[in-house]
């Protein structure tokens, strides 16, 4: 196997990498902001978070990973207060959405998922120790952290702190990427605004604050890797390391990986341009959960990714593609023996999709390897040559692939009925498309046609298509 290397954000470099304990992954990533529904924006990093995970598993790491939940920042804390909701209770249909949609991209859970509102007594007690260690002042009932006293910040987004005034602020969550400022730790109480009474006085916390603590509470004081969108390099993740080093002495990361911005028809999704979905516009257009998968996936997470219609199309018919050669060796019947040369290409495609994603994730190019094989092998079926014994090799390359891109199993109309598209009564499951194909059999083999067709029509009206191929067997795909 390839050596997996990873491009690190802290250092500009592509490194080898080598976590701290040796078959094991302390990994944070940066989740939602639950004020609203994620957009196909927000799934481009989560999807790429995703792959990461599945490839460090497919090779035999333990991931201990976290991925918070912001359930407390500027936005939430102000539309809650408009609608006269609680924090949890205005937050909680957001992150249930948010868990929805992961389970119907089929995002793996992480081994925590943490939010910020369950954590405030941890981030008071990371403030208090910068406050012993004099990185902070206090102004009108906040706690700001002092960056000049920090003298590597910057050193994550290369950000140029030669204009910086000594003492200037900024109070809100988000502000101008060229704008290096104080940072608010703590904020003092609004009216109207809910707040915490603590230790270090009534207030919230910042917005940056939340992922030191939270991060380091379960994943100790230094981290083998930290990812989010870039967008989040600088303040963000600029931020977090001036509090985390500041408190630990310590380095926060050991790698930084950031996933580059999506475009949609080659312009920067926004509201107000009529390019802004979420998933469940998406799903309401007809499309499908693994189409969309593949789509985010398939383009390298440190390329921007040009999301656009006809590529939703595309991936829908490569998905196609991969479950129809995944049912053709499923139910084909082959000659026994192996046929000459084709181990050599299985092996091949196996070191190939590894080699892609050891080189900092390149998702094209493994996918490359797998489709090479798929259209080798498919050829092979079309003349007669391919064999019997070439199946479990086969099976066991897009095995592995699936581990890490799942998209071949055939559950999108489930998933979507769970989300309230489509009906109960739109597609059979699996079990009764296979007892209506064996009675289709059975008719046809008594040259019942009559039968046969209705039993057909039967599954083409409710979205199955059948195949009989040249070799007697019968495939059935949905449409």
């Amino acid at each position: 196997m390839a050596e997996i290397q990873l491009h690190n954000t802290l250092t500009g470099k592509v490194e080898p990498f080598v976590p701290q304990k040796a078959g094991e992954v302390r990994m944070y990533t940066c989740g939602p902001t639950v004020y609203d529904y994620a957009h196909i924006g927000n799934y481009r990093t989560f999807v790429f978070q995703d792959i990461l995970r599945r490839f460090l598993k497919l090779r035999g790491y333990r991931l201990l990973h976290v991925m918070n939940l912001t359930d407390v920042d500027d936005r939430i804390i102000a539309n809650a207060a408009a609608a006269g909701k609680s924090i949890r209770d205005y937050t909680e249909k957001f992150v249930q959405a948010f868990f929805e949609d992961c389970k119907t991209l089929s995002i793996e859970s992480p081994e925590h998922w943490i939010r910020a509102t369950d954590h405030i007594e941890d981030m008071v007690k990371l403030i208090e120790r910068l406050q012993k260690k004099t990185f902070t002042y206090p102004s009108e009932g906040s706690i700001y952290y002092r960056i000049a006293k920090f003298p590597n910040y910057g050193k994550l987004s290369k950000i140029d702190l030669t204009g910086i005034q000594a003492g200037a602020r900024v109070d809100n969550d988000r502000y101008e990427k060229e704008s290096a400022r104080d940072f608010a730790l703590w904020k003092a109480p609004k009216p109207g605004e809910h707040f915490w009474e603590t230790e270090i006085g009534p207030g919230r916390p910042g917005w940056h604050i939340e992922c030191s603590a939270m991060a380091m509470k379960y994943l100790g004081e230094t981290l083998d890797i930290h990812t989010g969108g870039i967008d989040l390099a600088f303040p963000h993740h600029e931020n977090e390391i001036a509090q985390s080093e500041a408190a630990t002495g310590k380095p926060f990361v050991r790698y930084w990986l950031h996933a580059e911005h999506l475009l949609v028809e080659g312009e920067k999704m926004s509201k107000s341009l009529g390019n802004f979905f979420t998933l469940r516009d998406l799903f309401g257009k007809g499309y499908k959960p693994s189409a969309l998968r593949f789509a985010l996936a398939s383009v390298p997470y440190r390329k921007q990714l040009n999301f656009t219609f006809d590529g939703l199309q595309q991936a829908t018919s490569s998905v196609e593609r991969l479950r129809n050669f995944a049912d053709r060796l499923k139910q084909g019947k082959f000659p026994a023996g192996t046929q000459k040369g084709m181990a050599e290409r299985i092996v091949k495609a196996a070191e190939e999709f590894d080699a892609g994603l050891s080189d900092d994730l390149n998702t094209a190019r493994g996918l490359a390897a797998v489709y090479d094989l798929v259209r080798e092998a498919n050829i092979a079926m079309d003349k007669g040559e391919f064999r019997q014994g070439d199946v479990a090799a086969v099976k066991g390359v897009l095995a592995d692939f699936d581990k890490v891109f799942a998209v071949l199993e055939d559950n999108d109309a489930e998933k979507l009925r769970a989300l309230g598209y489509g009906s109960a009564e739109s597609g059979p499951d699996d079990r009764e498309i296979d007892k209506l194909v064996a009675e289709r059999n059975a008719a046809k083999k008594k040259r019942d046609f009559t039968t046969a067709d209705r039993i057909r029509k039967e599954l083409a009206d409710r979205g199955i298509l059948i195949e009989d191929t040249k070799d007697g067997s019968v495939r059935w795909k949905r449409k």
